[in-house]
């Protein structure tokens, strides 16, 4: 699954960014996307640390999958004493409780099929790297981890999520956007070890993927190939790779008064500049002003710059697209709220909302489509 891309590596050194170098190519003011929540009432500023979702039921089948965890995380950290369920998936559960004074949070894995094993295992060694290598962002401390039987245990940190969906119908307040970019700029500056980390995304590989199942078309396919091919050529003299979070989303990122604190580092790794800025765009679509701000800082290095943003963000939108189109196809043939993948804390969204929020995510598409297009014009 981390397929390492030529395209993408460490450079040799960072990238300058210069004044103006925002550039016409990606306006998000000019988007006629639908503002989700539109009408509805502003939450307050300042919106308190997200509730646990259940209490701890160790009976029925459920039951039997809980004690199956919690023998797993007795084995690595026998102190450890389970008190609620912090959030729970179909292939995972989260599990909040004590080590002696402190508060951490175990992660369990339920379904042990490689994909799913291949990412907590990832986010495993993520965690260790941290130990020896500090990164200029607050991190959970790790206690305890297990990647034979994918357990792990860290921290818990206080504060409260930034957003508590994946896709938040209504803009959070800009004091919080500005701490989140801040620490995803700041993340997005540090060069650890050569060696630590690996290329999670093999970007010729998905482009191509994505264009066999439909979702792009033959001139995205050629586009995105034109930009990439342009990028390569430029990594060649310089390195274009920038280390990220790789699923910079709200809702994985908690404020607190100490600073912004990164959790979930399961897609962590080197992507090509502005992966996460990308991903915190595609979020927000009901903040314009934050759009705008991310687009000049993400493109503010120069053209290459600029295009890596855009595949960058061409790439995430599609996936999301996908995501939700499955999410809303499940909903009018079943029960289930969301489909496996789209699990983050806080409620789902219901049918109408998916909707529009398709809607916007197909709308954002076709702005990035015109950016890209008068990107390769360009060349």
């Amino acid at each position: 699954m981390y397929a390492a891309s030529s395209s993408v590596s460490a450079p040799p050194r960072s990238l300058h960014p210069r004044p103006g170098g925002g550039g016409p190519y990606l306006d998000p003011a000019r988007s006629a996307a639908p503002a989700l929540g539109a009408g509805r009432a502003r939450r307050a500023a300042g919106i308190g640390t997200q509730p646990l979702s259940g209490r701890l039921d160790l009976s029925g089948p459920q039951g039997a999958q809980l004690r199956t965890a919690i023998a797993s995380v007795h084995r690595i950290c026998p102190e450890f004493s389970p008190v609620q369920v912090l959030r729970r998936s179909g292939r995972s559960v989260l599990l909040v409780g004590t080590t002696g004074r402190s508060t951490a949070v175990a992660k369990c894995l339920l379904d042990h099929s490689p994909v799913w094993a291949e990412r907590i295992r990832h986010e495993i060694a993520a965690y260790r790297t941290f130990v020896r290598q500090r990164p200029p962002v607050r991190v959970p401390r790790l206690i305890a981890a297990d990647p034979d039987n994918c357990t792990l245990v860290v921290e818990r940190m206080p504060g409260r999520a930034a957003a508590l969906q994946r896709h938040p119908t209504e803009a959070p307040p800009r004091a919080d956007i500005r701490a989140a970019v801040a620490a995803i700029c700041r993340l997005n500056s540090w060069r650890p070890a050569a060696g630590s980390f690996d290329a999670p995304l093999d970007y010729a590989a998905r482009i191509s993927r994505y264009h066999e199942l439909g979702l792009l078309t033959d001139r995205d396919l050629g586009d995105l190939q034109k930009l990439l091919h342009g990028i390569a050529a430029t990594a060649g003299r310089q390195g274009m790779g920038q280390f990220c979070h790789g699923d910079a989303l709200l809702s994985n990122i908690l404020l607190s008064p100490a600073g912004p604190v990164l959790v979930d580092w399961e897609h962590a790794g080197w992507y090509l500049p502005g992966y996460d800025l990308a991903t915190l765009w595609s979020v927000l679509g009901d903040a314009p002003v934050a759009r705008r701000q991310i687009s000049q800082i993400a493109q503010s290095a120069g053209p290459a710059s600029r295009d890596a943003f855009l595949v960058n963000l061409m790439l995430v939108l599609t996936r999301e697209i996908r995501t939700y189109e499955t999410a809303v196809q499940r909903s009018m043939h079943d029960t289930a709220p969301t489909a496996p993948g789209m699990a983050h804390p806080g409620a789902a969204p219901s049918g109408e909302e998916q909707r529009l929020l398709l809607r916007r995510l197909h709308d954002d598409c076709q702005l990035a489509r015109r950016a890209v297009r008068a990107a390769v014009g360009t060349r």
